[in-house]
């Protein structure tokens, strides 16, 4: 991402300005604070869009197994590494969610923002170089597994530290617009970064042939450097959102037994929702192989089969942009509840009609109904999943309770990625059978459901202005309980309160 000099001096401009007066911390709306059009963007851009790491780090690893496998063959196959270096970032990720979420509600979104930041960028970098002692195979995987665990930590603290923080910046955006440039900065980045985590490998396997595939995987890793470190200067110059200046806890102990009675049910929803989405959209790389395998062979070249993984991931990006427009028309609830209804009856569709589908004659219907799933799954609880995690939760809590739902979506594609193998393998007939190729469906298709009636039923109305309101409610709610509201806030805008 490049930004012209205006806008550099404009960011510098924004960033050194003096902090808000006693009556603008609590008098002015966000969106009538005097700040231009850039100095209200540019915070939503540079703490949201982060997450294209997520997708590029995520996804490339896919590649890099692929490489590894060929290069190394059965040596690699057979190890434990195999299996290592790709699901250790899942792990890291649930743990940089919790840990950044607790950090960025008790200390700062900034600072939280900015390691996660340097923990990408670091471990990103090494574990393009990982090396074993004396060369060794299993010293570099080992070394190659532990970098991934740490980049997981820095993918994990994206989410509670810089969406929160994006959410929070959207507030002071032009209503009506809020939800679209949210989503276009976090799960449209996300899919941006897996449509590239499969192109530039592609462009490495063509430039440097198949008889140099240890380049190819070093550099697809340390490519994954850039993203974040476009990012850096961006993030070194961001302030607080004006929000969590107004709201946090961080010079108070946090009222918990409070927070959970208000919060509990609302949380284990959304996290449910998240855990259901996950679980089906990771999993169903298991068909993109499938039908990969009716168009190629077994002997396809490299570069032909990263390209048409490219293609699987492109379905991604029209239901993410659609679902942006649409968030702010309709609604987050009803645009995920849509969204996943959709999914679920497209997913029925395709399991019914799987015995036709999936014949070589007939690959083209299966990759465009396939394509139709995959969209609609973004459009709905794609976009929808983080704002609704992020904009249903007081300021003072947002951090955890995000990092809560997110850690849960993780926790879900963790476990449907070990399940849908077992789901066709013990389906009758086996993996390979009609059946074998259904179930996986009907289980998804039914959980797309599910997670539609909860979405509609359960999930509270969000508003352009629902990060302010539920901030007044949740006020409202402690000082029912006989806690003092005077002490959130940092010291100029206690101050402020108490006058």
């Amino acid at each position: 991402m490049e930004f012209g000099t205006d806008s550099l001096k404009a960011v510098d401009a924004a960033a050194d300005s003096p902090e808000p007066t006693l009556s603008t911390a609590t008098d002015v709306p966000l969106e009538n604070l005097h700040k231009g059009r850039w100095e209200r963007s540019w915070p939503t851009i540079a703490c949201g869009a982060g997450l294209f790491s997520d997708g590029y780090l995520n996804g490339v690893i896919g590649q890099v197994n692929t490489m590894l496998g060929q290069i190394y063959g059965s040596r690699y196959k057979s190890s434990p590494a195999q299996s290592n270096v790709a699901s250790l970032a899942f792990a890291g990720t649930v743990v940089g969610q919790l840990f950044f979420g607790w950090v960025s509600d008790h200390y700062s979104r900034k600072w939280a923002l900015m390691a996660s930041t340097v923990i990408l960028i670091l471990f990103a970098a090494l574990s393009a170089g990982s090396y074993g002692a004396h060369g060794s195979l299993e010293g570099m995987l080992a070394a190659l597994a532990a970098y991934r665990f740490l980049i997981g930590i820095g993918i994990g603290g994206e989410y509670p530290a810089g969406s929160v923080a994006c959410a929070e910046s959207t507030g002071e955006l032009k209503e009506g617009h809020r939800n679209r440039w949210f989503i276009m900065f976090t799960n449209v980045q996300i899919d941006i970064g897996f449509v590239l985590s499969t192109f530039i490998p592609m462009i490495l396997v063509l430039i440097f042939s198949e008889n140099h595939l240890r380049a190819a995987w070093r550099l697809s890793l340390g490519l994954g450097v850039l993203p974040p470190l476009s990012l850096f200067y961006l993030r070194l110059k961001l302030q607080e959102p004006e929000q969590f200046n107004r709201e946090t806890l961080k010079n108070t102990k946090t009222p918990w037994w409070l927070v959970i009675k208000f919060y509990w049910f609302r949380l284990l929803i959304v996290s449910l929702i998240w855990f259901i989405y996950d679980f089906s959209a990771y999993s169903f790389s298991i068909y993109s192989s499938a039908w990969l395998a009716l168009i190629l062979g077994d002997s396809a070249p490299l570069w032909k089969t990263f390209g048409w993984n490219t293609i699987i991931n492109l379905f991604y990006l029209p239901g993410a942009i659609a679902g942006a427009f649409l968030s702010d028309i309709i609604g987050p609830r009803l645009c995920l509840a849509i969204g996943v209804l959709c999914q679920g009856i497209v997913g029925f569709i395709m399991a019914a009609a799987y015995s036709k589908l999936d014949q070589p004659a007939h690959v083209a219907g299966f990759v465009v109904v396939y394509g139709i799933f995959l969209s609609l799954g973004e459009a709905g609880p794609g976009d929808n999943i983080g704002l609704v995690a992020s904009k249903t939760s007081a300021t003072a809590i947002r951090g955890q309770y995000y990092a809560i739902a997110a850690a849960s979506g993780k926790i879900g594609a963790f476990v449907g990625t070990y399940l849908f193998p077992i789901i066709q393998k013990n389906a009758p007939g086996g993996e390979s059978s009609t059946r074998g190729g259904q179930d996986p469906f009907f289980v998804s298709s039914s959980l797309c459901i599910l997670s539609a009636g909860l979405a509609f039923f359960l999930l509270p109305t969000i508003g352009q202005d629902t990060i302010t309101s539920e901030d007044v409610k949740f006020r409202a709610y402690l000082e029912e309980n006989g806690w003092d509201t005077g002490r959130m806030g940092v010291k100029e805008y206690q101050g402020s309160e108490s006058e």
